[in-house]
Formats: C-alpha cells, sequence, structure tokens
C-alpha cells in the first residue's frame, strides 16, 4: 500500500497515536508501549465529522479509555484533546510535551495505515526537529476493512487521505511526497465512483 511507509521500529522517547475513526489505533498503541518501544504515550484528537458519531467525546478520550483497557498504566498517558487535523496533532502534542519540560528527540506516529504517508509528511514539515517512525496495525487491506465496519467511510477517508498528501505540501503544511501514477490513477476512479465525502475543495 503506497500509504504505508514499512519504517522498522525502534525506540523513541514518546509514541503518539493520532486521532481518527479507528480504535486500533488505540490498541496498536498500547500493543508497542508493552513492547518498552516508548514509555510516554500521547493520544491527540478532538472530533471530525468522520468520528463525533463514533467517539462523541473526542477521539483522544476515546483513545485513552481504550488504552487503558489493554493494560496500560494512567501515568503513561497523556491526552490532547483539541486537535481538528494532523498539522494540529503535531503542533499541540509538541506544545503540552514542551509544558511538561519533554523535549522528544525521537517519537513514533501511530496512524489508520493509509495515514502512514501523511502523518510522517507533516511532522517533518512542523516538527522538523525530531526523528520520526511511522507504524499502523500489521493487517492486510481486507481484515482492516473487516475490523473498520464501514467500507464507504474508510474509503472516503482513504480518498480524502491521498489528495491531502498533495494540497497539503501545496500549501507548505508537509514536505512532498511522490505519488506514483497508478496511485494517481486509482485516486481518480475512486473519486469518479463518487468517493468525496472527505475531499477538500480545490481552486478552480
Amino acid at each position: 500500500m503506497y500509504h504505508r511507509l514499512g519504517h522498522e521500529l525502534r525506540h523513541t522517547k514518546v509514541g503518539i497515536g493520532l486521532g481518527s475513526h479507528d480504535i486500533g489505533v488505540a490498541v496498536r498503541t498500547a500493543e508497542l508501549y508493552k513492547r518498552s518501544l516508548f514509555s510516554l504515550m500521547v493520544f491527540s484528537g478532538a472530533n471530525a465529522p468522520t468520528t463525533i458519531d463514533r467517539f462523541p467525546r473526542g477521539e483522544a478520550v476515546h483513545y485513552r479509555e481504550r488504552a487503558l483497557e489493554e493494560g496500560v498504566p494512567d501515568e503513561a498517558i497523556r491526552v490532547e484533546p483539541k486537535a481538528r487535523n494532523t498539522g494540529e496533532n503535531m503542533t499541540l502534542t509538541r506544545d503540552l510535551l514542551a509544558a511538561e519540560g519533554i523535549t522528544p528527540k525521537s517519537v513514533m506516529l501511530i496512524s489508520r495505515p493509509y495515514q502512514e504517508r501523511r502523518a510522517f509528511a507533516t511532522c517533518r514539515k512542523l516538527w522538523p526537529e525530531v526523528e520520526v517512525v511511522c507504524t499502523s496495525q500489521q493487517v492486510d487491506l481486507d481484515t482492516y476493512a473487516a475490523g473498520i465496519g464501514d467500507i464507504p467511510r474508510m474509503i472516503n477517508v482513504m480518498v480524502g487521505d491521498t489528495q491531502r498528501i498533495r494540497l497539503h505540501a501545496e500549501h507548505g503544511y508537509a514536505i512532498p511526497q511522490d505519488m506514483p501514477d497508478e496511485v494517481q490513477a486509482a485516486y481518480e476512479r475512486l473519486v469518479a465512483a463518487g468517493y468525496t465525502a472527505h475531499l477538500i475543495p480545490e481552486a478552480a
């Protein structure tokens, strides 16, 4: 999958679970904490139109609760409940950590599988002083879709993420990423098929 980066996991100072419609992000973050890949985690996320029905009290709040269910101690979790997009995930998490006197040299970003590349590009632009490792649930797309339970929602968000890789770089929110012709063609086919709910309007 184009969006997955295949980064080799290594120990980082902080793990950051990026809010979305996917509670599996919290499960994956808890798993990596229990593997001692980081000793502190931050869940970042308010709500978006794609998540308000699933996580009415906010993405980060629900993620924290799931991590506690997975056995993560409360003292290892921080909640950043205001971020409304990936850029704010980075800047508000950085500010939260700085307020505690924490300036990490490395972070691990945990996201849904088709957000890895965009999260990486955003972090490199907005938080360039940290080394960044990206990861997500290690399952194939069919298994992932079954776990989400709402394939149209998943496809709409994936199409939106693909568009944002290009647009956010053009607007200076992220570093540029190469997009192979076959990925662009697949994106265009899905847009033509009506998967446009998560797209950003583009200037004519």
